[in-house]
């Protein structure tokens, strides 16, 4: 088309784009809230689990590991799996609102869309700053995301109308045990696991007014983690199937190393229940399940081998699930 009388500019379209999709959210009231606007503000300590599943491979069952903590309904999101801003949607939390995240340690499966989720939140219209924690290079590839999309960024700060952002993500690294953030909703410490080779490699705890929540991170069972779960409401762990998984690889390239690999540096579905025993802890969320694709594992298997050892509330986490 030409630039005749009756087209429209880029920034026009948008603009009338932004007002049909308006008058959409309001035709879709019910009970005063909107479905795309997500729920009524709560108040008090909530965990969905926004992925559950184990490892770079994508599958039907499971998207790759995240997690957020609303308190308040300020969400608190811990790993940034691949389809974390998605899986945000889908459970109601609002992007614009995003403030926090914390990653638990550099492999793929949890920090890939580390960078997206911060973009996506700019693109909802965020305007405050948002924090993020974890270990190096935390900062490093926070810098490297902002130079990679600088191109499409620059451009739609002016064609858009949108603020910049980049000055306005402040990050912390840290490489040791260490109370992370501190404000008067929400206490985070932070503890060094054992994940080999990735070092340093951390597990989080969310102490709240009403609740305890720690995130194990991958690892293999670990002294560090049990003193940080000390009596904590709930344990969200990782979890593998040693026999399922041994399986499954038997047939690929590279699999004997592979094997050995995971099996050192992750937790089994029994030894999870040592763990959880010997943290005192009251309920135990199983996540990061590998193989995450196995429709032959069925929920009480998981289930059964934790309780071989812990007598607390288990339960075999879900994509999406709120606890």
């Amino acid at each position: 088309m030409g630039n005749s009388g009756k087209g429209i500019s880029r920034r026009q379209f948008l603009t009338s784009s932004a007002a049909i999709g308006l008058g959409g959210l309001l035709s879709k009231k019910v009970f005063g809230r909107s479905k795309e606007s997500g729920l009524s503000k709560k108040s008090g300590t909530r965990l969905i689990l926004l992925g559950t599943g184990g490892g770079p491979h994508q599958n039907k069952m499971r998207s790759q590991s995240s997690w957020v903590v609303l308190v308040n309904d300020v969400p608190y999101v811990v790993d940034c799996g691949e389809g974390v801003a998605r899986q945000l949607v889908f459970a109601n939390v609002l992007l614009q609102n995003l403030r926090y995240i914390f990653i638990t340690h550099h492999h793929s499966d949890h920090n890939l869309d580390y960078g997206n989720l911060i973009y996506d939140a700019w693109v909802y219209g965020f305007k405050g700053r948002i924090d993020s924690y974890g270990p190096p290079p935390l900062e490093k590839m926070t810098k490297f995301y902002f130079e990679m999309n600088a191109y499409d960024i620059n451009i739609r700060i002016p064609d858009e109308g949108r603020l910049p952002f980049t000055q306005r993500i402040f990050v912390h690294e840290f490489s040791k045990d260490d109370v992370v953030l501190q404000n008067e909703s929400v206490k985070v410490t932070a503890a060094l696991v054992h994940h080999p080779p990735v070092e340093p490699s951390f597990a989080y705890r969310f102490d709240t007014p009403d609740r305890s929540i720690v995130f194990s991170g991958d690892t293999t069972p670990c002294d560090n983690l049990i003193k940080l779960a000390q009596g904590a409401d709930v344990l969200v762990h990782e979890v593998l199937h040693k026999p399922s998984l041994t399986k499954a690889m038997a047939r690929g390239a590279h699999a004997e190393r592979l094997l050995e690999h995971i099996l050192a540096a992750h937790t089994s579905h029994v030894d999870v229940g040592k763990v959880a025993k010997a943290a005192g802890v009251k309920t135990l969320v199983l996540t990061h399940f590998v193989p995450s694709d196995d429709s032959l594992l069925t929920d009480e298997i998981w289930i059964e081998g934790a309780k071989t050892h812990f007598n607390g509330e288990v339960i075999a986490g879900k994509d999406l699930m709120e606890i």
